[in-house]
């Protein structure tokens, strides 16, 4: 491992109108809060109004347990309630520190089921001038499919969508045109432990007779959604929420490569099995030493993973993906559809990958001229090459434009090496719509794409698992390499470049922005590239001006 790697430990076309916002364009700033049974979260989010996406700048959470309520009346505790007005005064004096426009607040079932919920929210509007929004189950499903469709393609394939909170699971069946079917049960984490777990470890008849309930629970859900899968689908699960998040971390805690970001992580029902199997074992003080988990997480965990692995088993999936994204970006895509924001709530959905690209790009404040230059002579050599510099069937197009689009993001911290700081910076920054492994590979692409060619000690390389993943890297590199040498000026000039290629030979003719202008130095830095393209795949390359 060395220098930054050691201190670390068809064409997509943009209307840059839309893309790129002006030098007038403002931000606007947007608090959500969601007031849940286990935990209270204040999310800040910075909204772009040209390009119609959002950056979140805050995320913070206190365990406010309002779960916890009077075992005979159900109401919420006195204790419970000054632990939430507690939270919302720091949240609201946060929010006030960020400038947020308006403050977007909701309260799920914990609230909703307390005969004294309604009260409590009157009082929180007397104390603290703050509107709170009762959400129903259906509605709180309904945020909850917003969220995770503003962060994550759903394609052409139905999702089962499984938020499982404190007090109630939402299962949504959803695709990128409509939410099928949305339902709320009331069973949760907390709910769970509070009623039915006295001693710990639970033992096998209690574990059995937990999975009973679950499933008697959300039978009513699972009969709903499976029976609007159509004939012939085949949906897959994504999974959010805090205990599907703490079960994340604790599979890829015993990864040999753990995962720096859980958004897009694969999980199998195996992995989960197996950890159900540990966890049901430990007691709370034994799993509280997870480090992967807090204390809170550790005391309702069993349940909460009971939960995940019983509705897994009820739908009939074998594989999960977490989703960082929920309920309180629903309530942000919410407010962006009824300001006016948003044209439809599928506007997401058509253009993540670009949309976030293009929003990482602006905030490592990337030359747009030069970085839609490169990505354009990177996907004419791509198109032109299939067979021949590469052998990718059109997965590695977008990512190599993705990577062509960030490759020079690393500039503003180091110039000599930026391609291992705009590694470190892709890899570590928010992709939304690219799975864990593309987002891998689109880091490793920027990385490779000038000086030294990958070796086995490098992080980046040792970061991708498959070796269809490092070869397709490989390609994609090399072919932004030769697109990257023909950016050097701070103007471009050449306009577009023609590519011939076969019988192991490649033709780049360059065209240039002026009639008349010089392009030596370009063909020059080109042609410097021959002998590791040569080397490399066995290809001669010739330039023509």
């Amino acid at each position: 491992m060395t220098g930054v790697e050691s201190s670390f430990s068809s064409h997509i076309a943009l209307k840059r109108a839309n893309f790129w916002s002006s030098p007038d364009s403002k931000p606007i700033y947007v608090g959500a809060i969601d007031i849940g049974t286990n935990s209270t979260h204040l999310l800040v989010a910075c909204i772009n109004p040209v390009i119609h996406t959002f950056s979140i700048e805050l995320a913070e959470k206190s365990t406010t347990r309002l779960g916890e309520r009077d075992p005979d009346s159900g109401a919420l505790t006195e204790v419970a309630m000054g632990r939430v007005l507690e939270t919302l005064q720091r949240f609201k004096e946060l929010a006030a520190s960020y400038k947020v426009e308006e403050l977007v607040i909701a309260a799920t079932s914990a609230v909703r089921e307390a005969p004294n919920g309604r009260d409590f929210l009157s009082h929180i509007k007397e104390a603290l001038h703050l509107d709170v929004d009762l959400v129903s189950g259906p509605e709180e499903a309904r945020l909850i499919y917003l969220g995770v469709l503003s962060g994550m393609p759903f394609g052409d394939r139905p999702h089962l969508l499984l938020d499982i909170g404190g007090g109630s699971t939402e299962l949504i069946l959803a695709d990128r045109m409509d939410a099928r079917a949305l339902t709320s049960t009331r069973v949760g984490a907390v709910r769970l432990q509070r009623d039915f777990v006295k001693d710990e470890p639970i033992s096998s008849k209690r574990r059995e007779f937990l999975q009973t309930f679950i499933e008697g629970s959300l039978e009513p859900a699972v009969d709903k959604v499976c029976r609007r899968i159509k004939s012939g689908e085949l949906p897959a699960m994504i999974a959010t929420s805090g205990t599907a998040m703490a079960i994340g971390a604790l599979v890829a805690s015993e990864s040999l490569n753990p995962s720096m970001k859980l958004h897009g992580y694969r999980l199998s029902k195996t992995q989960v099995d197996n950890l159900v199997d540990k966890l049901v074992l430990m007691t709370p003080q034994e799993r509280r030493k997870l480090t992967p988990i807090n204390d809170r997480r550790a005391e309702i965990i069993v349940p909460g993973a009971l939960i995940l692995q019983t509705t897994m088993q009820m739908v009939g999936v074998d594989e999960l993906i977490l989703s960082e994204r929920a309920l309180r970006e629903g309530l942000i895509v919410d407010w962006m559809l009824r300001h006016g924001l948003l044209e439809d709530r599928f506007s997401f959905q058509s253009s993540i990958r670009q949309r976030t690209v293009v929003h990482q790009a602006e905030r490592f404040g990337v030359n747009r001229s030069r970085s839609e230059h490169v990505a354009n002579y990177a996907l004419s050599l791509y198109d032109n090459t299939q067979g021949i510099l590469h052998h990718d069937e059109g997965d590695g197009r977008d990512l190599l434009w993705a990577a062509a689009m960030l490759h020079a993001c690393g500039q503003h911290i180091n110039l000599s090496s930026y391609h291992k700081h705009s590694w470190y910076l892709i890899r570590h920054g928010e992709l939304l719509g690219y799975s864990q492994s593309e987002h891998l590979m689109v880091a490793a692409i920027a990385r490779y794409h000038r000086r030294g060619l990958p070796k086995k000690r490098h992080e980046a390389w040792q970061s991708l698992e498959h070796k269809t993943h490092r070869k397709l890297v490989f390609e994609m590199s090399l072919i932004l390499r030769l697109a990257t040498s023909i950016d050097r000026r701070p103007e471009p000039a050449v306009a577009s470049i023609s590519v011939l290629s076969g019988n192991s030979e490649v033709l780049c003719k360059l065209v240039p922005e002026n009639p008349n202008q010089n392009l030596s130095l370009e063909k020059w830095s080109l042609e410097n590239c021959s002998k590791i393209i040569k080397d490399s795949c066995n290809v001669k390359l010739k330039v023509l001006v």
